[in-house]
């Protein structure tokens, strides 16, 4: 039996996690660690770097590292009329680093449901990724944002390309004293996208809101229908709305969200709907899923054990071996963790002293 004490949390998050999606009829999805360079390169703008580690194949074909596992799950799939391709992953990926701008190899658990979905699997999506948070730790928070009301507001307000993008970094970083500044060199009222932004917390109290600003109604009754299948989970109250969320606009569409872990300062997890993305690379399925990032779960404290182990086993060098063998085998059996030395190490920390005679007996 697995001692899990001897784990990282990021390896037992993956142990658990892994269960949990098979629980939902996901299945495991294996890749190459690399992909075709041209792939990706076509594709860059989903990337979250387009520095891509790249080298030559036998034949001279360049091949990249794999730095995004969705595009190649994407790439190998199939369309299928009124079936999903339900898949999870644990994979390594290879991008540079926010922190270090160095390239990092970065361990990332999800999923993915590619075809005929709807709201329930949207639901089920964010309902995975609520539940992967919680195997984690149960102090976390879940929000979520619709690109749909977003997209409404900005297309009434002003339809320049160029507004739209200065004002989703704005909203990105919560900044509210750039974007009305931005509204005010466009000539754009900025009430109504102010209110949205600061549109933050409680879902009953954020959908109360939203009624009153007159957004998108399909992209507001959908809204309205998650919550209520939200509010049947444990940890509703820890999933909120926040319509700072805001993914990738060209590649996402609809329901997206990103989660958090106390303790951590980044988002550990992060999804949502890329149909968009779907369109773009020629398959008429739609999409959802989330990734989960365990690098960043080094950040986590580790448990602190009272001891290294449970029996520090000293034994004379004249000691027959066998006897060593025997007594080790013994405590072992009863689930104890078991130390053989000569002598006592200074710094290691032990519940248990034991010492073997020449002849084999423990004392």
């Amino acid at each position: 039996m697995l001692d899990t004490k001897i784990l990282k949390n990021e390896e037992k998050a993956v142990f658990a996690l892994r269960a949990l999606y098979r629980q939902y009829g996901y299945l495991p999805y294996k890749m190459s660690k690399f992909e075709s360079y041209e792939y990706y390169i076509q594709n860059k703008d989903f990337l979250v770097s387009d520095r891509i580690i790249t080298f030559n194949d036998t034949n001279g074909r360049l091949l990249a590292l794999k730095p995004d596992v969705t595009l190649s799950i994407i790439k190998n799939g199939e369309d299928i009329p009124g079936c999903k391709q339900k898949v999870y992953y644990n994979e390594n990926v290879y991008r540079v680093s926010e922190n270090t701008h160095q390239f990092k190899e970065i361990m990332q658990a999800g999923l993915e449901c590619i075809g005929d979905i709807d709201l329930y699997d949207i639901f089920e999506a964010v309902s995975l990724a609520a539940q992967s948070l919680a195997l984690i730790s149960k102090d976390f928070v879940l929000q979520i944002s619709h690109l749909g009301i977003l997209s409404s507001v900005l297309e009434r307000i002003c339809p320049d390309a160029i507004f739209r993008q200065k004002v989703i970094g704005c909203i990105k970083s919560k900044n509210p004293h750039d974007l009305s500044r931005i509204c005010r060199e466009y000539g754009v009222e900025d009430t109504l996208l102010v209110q949205l932004v600061s549109a933050y917390g409680p879902r009953d109290k954020v959908l109360a809101k939203l009624e009153t600003l007159g957004c998108g109604q399909d992209a507001l009754q959908e809204l309205q229908t998650l919550s209520k299948l939200l509010d049947q989970l444990p940890w509703a109250d820890q999933i909120v709305f926040d319509f700072s969320v805001v993914n990738n606009m060209n590649y996402y569409n609809g329901i997206v969200f990103q989660g958090f872990l106390s303790g951590i300062f980044e988002s550990v997890l992060a999804g949502g709907q890329y149909d968009k993305l779907m369109q773009k690379l020629e398959r008429r399925a739609g999409a959802v899923g989330f990734a989960v990032y365990l690098d960043l779960l080094e950040q986590l404290p580790a448990e602190d054990a009272e001891y290294d182990v449970d029996v520090l086993l000293v034994y004379a060098e004249d000691t027959d071996k066998m006897a060593v063998a025997k007594a080790v085998a013994e405590l072992t059996s009863q689930g104890k963790t078991v130390s053989t030395q000569k002598s006592i190490p200074e710094k290691l920390r032990y519940r248990q002293i034991l010492k073997l005679t020449k002849e084999g007996a423990l004392c």
